[in-house]
């Protein structure tokens, strides 16, 4: 099978950020999916199950109903790994273009005082959530964003090169 995009991303060099992971065309219209990036994958711990589960509710909360980006919003989520989001949006922008609107979603959850959809009625596990240990989250990543605004790291995607056998398959260069 061949490597999908998020797997060749050098996991070993990621530093937190926003990166553009993919654009597709989905109907003659550019949709990008962002790796919102909040921890070193494999170096530093993930972030806790449930504050990422408050984080999610929040987050998404607030980016479905900012005015600016509301219509532009297709998705976000948690990475399995729980290092970061995915964050998908209609058209086709630099990571830089949405610096402002990741550190202010951030910033947002220092301001909630609940969470939104923590109800058994709204979710399928009410129970799984830290708003504590959300907000401080939030915190150290918004505060990094907006100190490493002007580092291209945080914006640049570190790919790995593969070796390519004859017949197609796929390897990692040792």
């Amino acid at each position: 099978m061949k490597m999908i995009q998020s797997f060749s991303v050098d996991h070993t060099a990621i530093v937190p950020g926003i990166f553009v992971s993919r654009i597709d065309d989905v109907g003659g219209n550019a949709v990008t999916t962002y790796d919102i990036r909040m921890k070193r994958p494999n170096r530093e711990p993930a972030v806790d199950v449930a504050a990422m589960h408050t984080l999610e509710h929040i987050i998404a909360t607030y980016l479905r109903n900012d005015d600016e980006w509301k219509d532009e919003v297709i998705y976000w989520g948690p990475m399995g790994c729980l290092t970061g989001f995915y964050l998908i949006l209609k058209g086709n922008r630099s990571s830089k273009e949405i610096h402002k609107l990741i550190t202010d979603a951030f910033l947002s959850v220092e301001e909630a005082d609940d969470i939104p959809g923590a109800a058994p009625v709204n979710c399928g596990n009410y129970l799984l959530h830290n708003l504590w240990l959300a907000k401080w989250y939030a915190k150290e990543f918004a505060t990094y964003l907006k100190e490493n605004k002007d580092n291209s790291k945080i914006f640049e995607y570190p790919n790995v090169e593969r070796l390519v056998t004859d017949d197609g398959r796929e390897f990692f260069d040792s």
